[in-house]
Order: C-alpha cells, then structure tokens, then sequence
C-alpha cells in the first residue's frame, strides 16, 4: 500500500503491470492507400473506415461519462426525509433528556441522551458540511464544554443531572436545525464530501474509544454512522455509479458491508480494529475514484461548503 499525503490515507496500490487509463482517447491509426492501383482504396471505403472508427471511440468513452447530474440530484432529495428523521429523533431524546433531568431522573435522562445520540450519529453525513456551526454546538469533541459531550460527562461520568442549562442550549440548537431541513439545499457534492469524511472519521477516530467513551456508547457511534453511510450512497449514488461503472459500485457497496460486519460484534474490545481502519481507507478511496465518474469533485477529508 502507498500513501497519499494530501489525505493521509492509505492508498490500495493496483499491480506492477502497466495501467491503461480507461478515459485515453484511442489512437487513430491512419491508413494509407497502397500505390499499387490494384490494392488502391476507394474514398467510399475510406470514409466508411473513418466512420467506423469515430464510432468506436464514442463506445469506448461512453463508459467513461460522468453519472447524469439529475438523477443524483434527485437522490439528494430522496435523502431528504431520512436526515429530518435522524434529527427530528436527535431533538425528541433531547427533549426527554431535558424532562427527565429536571425530574432528578439519572437513568431516564441517560436513556434519553442515548437516543438522541443515536439520531444524531445517523445524520452525520450531512451536519459537518452543511451546517458546520451548529455541528460544533450540537457535537462539539474533544472539547467537552457544549452539546452532547458536555451533557455526557455530567451523566454519565460525574452522575447528576444537573444538566439543565446545557439539555436547553442542546434542544435549542436541534430545534432550530431541524426548522432548517426542509429548504437547505442539499447537493450531492456536499454530501458525497461528508459521506467521505464520516468514513474516514469511523476508521481513525472513533475505533479506539470514540467520541462517547464515559458512556461507553462508541460501538453504536460506529453502527450509527455506517447506516447513515449505507443510506446515502445508496439512496443517492450507487445507481447513477452502477451505470458507468458498476465494478466500482460494487466495490464501495462491499466495503460498506464489510464494515457493518466488523462492528457486528458485542463490544467494543471485539471489534477488528485494523481491519475497520483497513476497510474504512478502502471505502474512502474508491469514494473519491468515484467522484469523477459521478460528474463530482475529488472529496477531501477537511470540511468545506461545496
């Protein structure tokens, strides 16, 4: 394997034979008529070579055209009532939370952080690009001072419930994200950059403890992200792929299933962790060899509004 620097991933190196690049217009060979009358070719079967091989060529770049911009596009929205569920549920734990807090309840008030965790984990291919503000007040980490992580550690580390203050900024900030859903524009772009970078985050960040480890709830973290990975390619990018490339298609749909396996375990001490990273690389680099074929962007791993 070699490494990119500009991502600082590992990279699958293919084999030691030469590579064709598949998107090379073909060489034109030219054919020159023989002096001998005889052999001499009319200007009728001239051009009907000619023509054959221009139609040639267009077969052979017709696999290497970008995915038609409409139907991802279309995809986009199709993803749309999935992420105003994950954080429609994201609010309804917060607000439980918050109720069961101001009743002393620790265990009812844990239960009600995990499920707002758990929405908000499913949406995260959309939060870090499309709303990067709130995602800092939402998911703020390592930096424990706001949002989740700061409710978490009083949970879940000190034992109280005094969270009060901290249960209000957090529902104030997924009330108005979710008021925000139904007219963001949502652009394939952006979404292919956050599906890259959540990839990315479940392999090298969150594999060794996570965001959640005084809650202990990493595992989850991972199961909920990958679902929302599964979700969005498919639901937005594996058709308009399949139809140029469907080897490719098939790869990332593998790597995405591989990685649901891996954390199909009872805990987070049984999970193959260089496997999960192995995989989780993978997935990221044949995301971004997918990019071009989908008329996009190369993603990158930094957080960028596209």
């Amino acid at each position: 394997m070699i490494v990119d620097d500009n991502v600082g991933i590992a990279k699958m190196r293919q084999s030691s034979a030469p590579v064709t690049n598949p998107h090379r217009i073909p060489t034109i060979v030219r054919i020159t008529a023989s002096r001998e009358p005889s052999r001499r070719m009319s200007g009728l079967t001239m051009y009907r070579m000619r023509v054959a091989t221009c139609l040639a060529l267009l077969a052979a770049l017709a696999g290497a055209r970008p995915a038609n911009a409409g139907a991802l596009e279309e995809g986009a929205e199709r993803y749309r009532p999935y992420l105003i569920d994950g954080v429609g549920s994201a609010l309804a734990g917060a607000r439980a939370l918050q109720e069961r807090a101001a009743a002393a309840d620790l265990a009812g008030a844990k239960k009600a952080w995990l499920s707002a965790r758990a929405g908000w984990e499913r949406s995260e291919v959309f939060t870090t690009g499309f709303v990067p503000e709130l995602d800092a007040q939402i998911d703020a980490w390592p930096n424990a001072e706001s949002g989740f992580h700061a409710i978490e550690a009083k949970l879940f580390g000190a034992g109280t419930t005094d969270v009060n203050a901290d249960a209000v900024a957090l529902v104030g900030h997924l009330s108005d994200l979710n008021g925000r859903l139904k007219d963001i524009k949502l652009t394939p772009q952006g979404l292919l950059d956050g599906t890259v970078r959540l990839a990315y985050e479940v392999g090298e960040s969150k594999a060794d403890g996570g965001e959640s480890r005084i809650s202990g709830t990493s595992l989850d973290d991972m199961r909920n992200n990958i679902a929302g990975i599964e979700f969005a390619y498919h639901t937005i990018f594996s058709a308009a792929l399949n139809t140029v490339d469907g080897k490719l298609d098939e790869m990332v749909t593998n790597r995405i299933e591989r990685l649901q396996a891996i954390v199909a375990t009872p805990d987070l001490p049984h999970v193959d962790i260089a496997d999960l990273r192995r995989t989780s690389e993978e997935l990221v680099v044949a995301l971004q060899g997918a990019s071009a074929k989908l008329g996009l962007q190369r993603p990158t791993l930094e957080a960028q509004a596209r």
